[in-house]
């Protein structure tokens, strides 16, 4: 049962509607169309006129009540900014009348949001009917094509209360959103491929050339068979269109369609406003559907954001690829629309059919939101770029920031050739000849790399990432093609160009300058950093192994063990791993600048800034947790790794903020809950200027320290970090589908999916065929999960008397099968669908005599027989 919204608790929602990397329309909670970040860049607080639903009933010819599809506005009522608003607006004019909010609408409205799937439900007493709406665009694991529409897709149902039949009207009014005085609306009606019609108005300009980077357009689409239209909503001063459409609609029976051939009146500052109206009737005690779309396409992008030093160049989104315009993405949608729908549905189900506990899946779903958020594009051949998160006009922090991505785990399991796509570019663009990696890809592609520091976590993580990917797709071909710049990167830690010298003598421990994903950098070994280094180390060596370069595996492999030795014994002070670094010493920073010097030393108070020393650190086993989710095994010792977990719940986390000292963002705060970056217990000696964002609230760190308490038995702990987060995103004070950190839709946010995995247990291994689960805890003696790899994705389930393997999409190439071993010791039948499996049940899996090749509606099922 999934969180509803009602009333106040709807204020903040922005619920997005859009592809992969096309941008989106925001569904607010109260059912408005807001946030309309289809232009290849964030707009937040944004609306495109007054575009919005509205409904009208009628009975013998005369109407019974015509609304606004939307429920009560949320306060304050002085008045809000709002982007692209006039003059008199704002703080002292009420809320802004695009709100629609002065219409009638509904009183009791619910918002409930499943990602990628809202539901909306509406009633009001003098309402002859009930309403709920539908809306979403499709997310189906390893399917990018069709996750990567540009659209937003709705479906509204009516529901006649009433004791003899209603004539209800459902109309989809938008405006053009290219420039005033440009407007051309054009009407198109034709069959769909199965017959069902068609009706589409298509929103764009007359004058734009298809080199502009403005360039585009909107469509609104539906397939309903009984429809009117108006073209153009009525010209005039001050508020005549929006007076003259209400009267309009409020009339019984359809639209009369108003045409202009011609431009609007000089002067004119408001966009030309279009509707496409549904007419449905609706037999008493009985129920009917209406399906709308919204497309959009705006083809060109450029970098706007950090701007080349001579001219613009403009490339193509992926989307322009698909689809010619707006028209056709809408056209595609509803052709398509039960097959998207369904897919859609198989995936929600699955992934809120697990028995994690809710506020698990409601974590792991609610992040997905970024992927479809305007901090993510898809270049034109289709690969993946993301910014940090979304400003309210432009991307945070460019470049697919690699130190940011890192904790993304939502991406390389649902959409494995997308993450891949990073790898790919962040290789090819971003390696420099000593291999050093810049962190932030720099658009267009080919533009020179950033100069800047190479980042430890940013660099030694794309190793950790480029392993674990080759783990998920089995593709080994694609590991040999990136194999030379992987070793470069991991080879950088003692290279002579390395300005920062990190481990110049290779003795597997980072003590140079070292700079990271919070910002500055650290000088001195710690675990937080180290450990990068040292599962960079580990997964190379293996990967060498398995590339036939047993030197170099033996290199990496000598590394490893002497780094890790190194670590455990000495950034481990009892309780947690620190940093060691003497802090009064001057000369740790003068082998590198002045520069370095002014910025980072204290000279008031004689001590270098912005280190940890010997603090607890949020991150400080993090490379264990990426280890773990990976398939590496042991980065640090594995009783320390449990001790540091619970320090950082012990000092760290903190279930109240009111007493804390906060002078950083405010992520959290009152009496909100949560787990702080950094803190100094008991009698440690805390810099004066400690590393920055030490005392705030990062939801993508807070996710991977619960994730990773869960996968070492903290269960309990864990799953209260996660509440703490989810309980702060509660719709009145923040919105749930948009955690923010530097910026909104922020991608660290998506480390939440490391959740699902951690509760399965789940381990892959695909070059092996080898897949497995090992739940930490199951309800009533049954545990469900959903999981997805490079090729197949459905879900799981162990019960007391079974265990089933079930394909929901793709295929699955399997050798082994992992279970917890209790299950292992019960084995009895194992049939692929209706035929009996060849099986050798070992000490930690079912091993098949031969790889079997399974796929949708042909689940692997183990019966288990009775415990003695």
């Amino acid at each position: 049962m999934s969180r509803i919204y009602k009333g106040q608790h709807t204020r903040e929602i922005s619920f997005p509607l859009g592809g992969i990397g096309t941008g989106s329309i925001g569904l607010s909670g109260n059912g408005r169309l807001i946030d309309w970040e289809i232009f290849n860049r964030p707009n937040k607080r944004s609306v495109s006129g007054n575009s919005h639903f509205s409904i009208k009933a009628e009975q013998d010819g005369k109407v019974l009540d015509a609304r606004v599809l939307n429920g009560d506005l949320q306060a304050p009522y002085v008045g809000q900014p709002r982007r692209g608003a006039g003059l008199h607006s704002g703080y002292g004019f009420g809320p802004d009348t695009a709100t629609m909010a002065g219409l009638p609408h509904f009183r009791d409205t619910e918002f409930t949001g499943q990602f990628p799937v809202a539901s909306l439900s509406f009633r009001e007493p003098s309402f002859p009917g009930v309403v709920k709406l539908l809306a979403y665009n499709p997310l189906i694991p390893l399917n990018d094509r069709d996750s990567s529409i540009p659209a937003a897709l709705f479906e509204i149902e009516i529901d006649n209360t009433d004791t003899r039949p209603i004539t209800y009207t459902v109309c989809l009014s938008a405006a053009n959103p290219q420039a005033v005085g440009q407007a051309e609306h054009a009407y198109d009606e034709r069959a769909l491929d199965d017959g069902r019609p068609l009706r589409v108005l298509k929103l764009s300009s007359r004058r734009r050339e298809a080199d502009d980077p403005a360039f585009g357009d909107v469509a609104i689409a539906t397939d309903a068979a009984d429809t009117s239209h108006q073209q153009y909503w009525y010209r005039g001063d001050w508020l005549d269109h929006l007076e003259m459409f209400w009267r309009d609609f409020t009339t019984p029976g359809a639209f009369a369609n108003r045409i202009y051939d011609e431009d609007p009146p000089a002067g004119t500052t408001r966009p030309d406003m279009a509707s496409l109206a549904a007419r449905v009737t609706v037999q008493p005690g009985r129920r009917e559907r209406v399906r709308f779309v919204i497309g959009w396409s705006f083809p060109n992008v450029h970098n706007f954001w950090n701007k080349e030093p001579e001219g613009t160049t403009i490339w193509r989104n992926y989307y322009a690829s698909l689809f010619a315009d707006s028209a056709a993405s809408a056209s595609y949608a509803l052709n398509h629309w039960d097959r998207l729908l369904a897919d859609t549905l198989a995936f929600k189900d699955a992934l809120f059919g697990s028995t994690v506990p809710e506020v698990v899946t409601e974590a792991v779903s609610a992040n997905l939101a970024v992927l479809k958020s305007a901090a993510t594009l898809r270049l034109t051949n289709g690969e993946f770029y993301g910014f940090e998160g979304c400003i309210e006009d432009e991307g945070s922090c460019e470049g697919s920031c690699t130190h940011v991505w890192n904790y993304a785990y939502a991406l390389p399991f649902l959409f494995p050739q997308l993450e891949r796509s990073m790898r790919e570019l962040d290789f090819k663009y971003n390696q420099w000849d000593s291999g050093k990696m810049s962190f932030r890809l720099m658009l267009p592609l080919g533009r020179e790399a950033s100069a800047f520091h190479a980042c430890v976590d940013g660099q030694f993580g794309g190793v950790i990432k480029a392993y674990r990917d080759w783990k998920i797709s089995g593709d080994t071909a694609w590991l040999r093609a990136n194999w030379e710049a992987i070793k470069k990167s991991i080879a950088y830690a003692w290279d002579e160009a390395n300005e920062d010298r990190w481990d110049p003598q290779q003795s597997g421990v980072l003590t140079g300058r070292q700079h990271h994903t919070l910002d500055m950098e650290l000088y001195g070994p710690s675990a937080w950093l180290n450990g990068f280094y040292l599962a960079a180390l580990k997964a190379g060596a293996e990967m060498a192994r398995h590339l036939g370069e047993p030197d170099t595996a033996e290199l990496y492999e000598a590394l490893f063990q002497k780094g890790k030795a190194w670590t455990d014994e000495h950034l481990f002070n009892g309780e947690y791993y620190v940093q060691r670094v003497d802090l009064d010493d001057r000369g740790v920073l003068e082998p590198y600048s002045d520069a370095v010097v002014n910025r980072y030393w204290n000279a008031e108070r004689g001590e270098i800034k912005y280190q940890i020393g010997e603090g607890c650190a949020i991150d400080q086993v993090v490379a264990q947790w990426h280890a773990n989710l990976s398939g590496l095994g042991e980065i640090f010792d594995p009783a320390q790794t449990a001790s540091a977990l619970r320090a950082l719940y012990r000092y760290n986390f903190k279930p109240s903020l009111r007493d804390e000292a906060n002078t950083w963002r405010l992520f959290a705060l009152n009496d909100e809950a949560g787990l702080m970056i950094a803190s100094w217990p008991g009698e440690t000696r805390k810099p004066y200027i400690p590393v920055p964002y030490a005392t705030e609230m990062m939801t993508g760190m807070e996710y991977q320290v619960a994730s990773h308490m869960i996968q070492e038995g903290m269960v309990d702990e864990g799953l209260e970090i996660v509440r703490a987060v989810r309980d702060r995103y509660d719709g009145e004070k923040r919105n749930p589908w948009s955690e923010i950190e530097c910026g909104s839709n922020y991608a660290r946010s998506m480390s939440s999916y490391s959740l699902l995995n951690a509760y399965g247990g789940f381990e892959f291994d695909l070059v092996q065929g080898l897949i497995g689960f090992n739940p930490v805890r199951s309800e009533d003696g049954r545990f469900r999960t959903f999981w997805s790899l490079g090729s197949g994705w459905g879900t799981f389930e162990l019960t007391e008397d079974h265990a089933e393997l079930t394909l929901l999409g793709g295929q699955l190439a399997l050798r082994a099968l992992k279970l917890p071993r209790q299950a292992l010791e019960r084995i009895g039948a194992v049939r692929i669908g209706e035929q009996a499996a060849d099986y050798t049940a070992c000490e930690d899996a079912i091993r098949f005599a031969a790889p079997c090749t399974f796929t949708a509606g042909l689940p692997l099922r183990i019966e288990l027989n009775a415990s003695h």
